[in-house]
């Protein structure tokens, strides 16, 4: 009876390198440069690493999270929205307007101003989707109209929101967390489910990796991108009801300069402008890295003028790091699957 000897297994290249690929490449480099960010800072200013700092940072986190979710949906399909700025001042302003003038409750108000950006995220859906116009040209004219139609509907005033169970929503805690901060996680929970563990987020996918073969293997890229633009227009007048409920008021000029910084929290976090690719958990790091950065800055006391410098700088370090990173992979595990 002759008995066979197992040879060991040998670890090649690729296995040893295949779980360091792809995402969980993007989210370590991610990772290691909001942790040498907070070191840095940490060195310059004392008050850097307390509590009430981190909490004035999650008062700031709410926003550009939530907004972001919206926009990484979109940027994974291959497409994009400029307009979420535009859409976060129409809600605060049809929020106030229906409240102070017509003497619609508040929190029917405050749904109403929901819906307007439901709608407008639905038209740019429809104008992508089904009439084909590319979205960077749909998204930036939406973005001149929805400001132009915040000013004429407020007369280019503010008005005020003087509501205390509104500014709960901007101002409010929960055992000594920011409301706004604990519904942007759940938002993300939720979200991060759906596109890891459910046909529609595989299909988002496959939409922004290639919109012929979808169709041919039959997903309805017209209704995705329905729903993913939709879905961006409410998150973006979600975004802007938060900010009304802070500043107590809502103002047509509320939120100018938002879809930029939403873009570059999404981008930074490793979702690809040509579309495919992207997490909602890199999003939410690259949100972090900014706020930090900002929050980091300011009390470091550098000039407003260099923060935007700064900010791009470091935007193109680590999507510049992270493709360094991604080349070094690819030959030490053989290219990535």
């Amino acid at each position: 009876m002759t008995t066979s000897v197992r040879e060991p297994r040998r670890t090649t290249p690729s296995s040893r390198w295949a779980w360091l690929r792809g995402d969980r490449l993007t989210t370590i480099n991610l990772v290691l440069t909001f942790v040498i960010i907070c070191a840095v800072f940490a060195t310059q200013s004392q008050y850097f690493l307390t509590i009430e700092n981190f909490l004035n940072v999650g008062r700031t986190l709410g926003v550009v999270g939530i907004v972001a979710i919206g926009m990484t949906l979109v940027l994974v399909t291959g497409g994009v929205d400029l307009s979420v700025g535009s859409v976060a001042a129409l809600s605060g302003v049809v929020t106030s307007i229906l409240w102070t003038k017509s003497g619609i409750p508040l929190g029917l108000a405050a749904v109403l101003g929901l819906l307007s950006g439901t709608l407008v995220g639905f038209l740019n859906g429809y104008l992508v989707a089904v009439v084909r116009i590319n979205p960077l040209i749909t998204t930036l004219a939406s973005l001149s109209i929805i400001r132009g139609l915040a000013f004429v509907m407020s007369e280019g005033q503010t008005n005020q929101l003087n509501n205390d169970a509104f500014k709960f929503l901007g101002r409010g805690e929960i055992a000594g967390l920011p409301v706004s901060l604990i519904i942007m996680i759940s938002l993300y929970v939720i979200f991060i489910l759906v596109m890891s563990y459910t046909q529609f987020g595989r299909n988002l996918y496959a939409i922004g990796g290639s919109p012929d073969a979808s169709r041919l293997a039959g997903i309805s890229v017209t209704r995705h991108l329905l729903i993913v633009y939709t879905l961006c227009g409410t998150l973006a007048a979600f975004g802007g009801l938060i900010i009304s409920s802070q500043l107590a008021s809502s103002a047509p000029r509320a939120a100018v300069g938002l879809e930029f910084t939403v873009i570059a929290a999404t981008v930074l976090g490793g979702t690809s402008l040509a579309g495919g690719k992207g997490t909602l958990i890199g999003t939410l790091v690259g949100v972090f890295i900014l706020r930090v950065l900002d929050n980091g800055l300011t009390q470091t006391r550098i000039s407003s003028f260099y923060q935007d410098v700064v900010g791009g700088l470091v935007l193109l370090l680590a999507v510049g790091f992270d493709q360094i990173r991604l080349k070094l992979t690819d030959k030490l595990g053989g290219g990535r699957k």
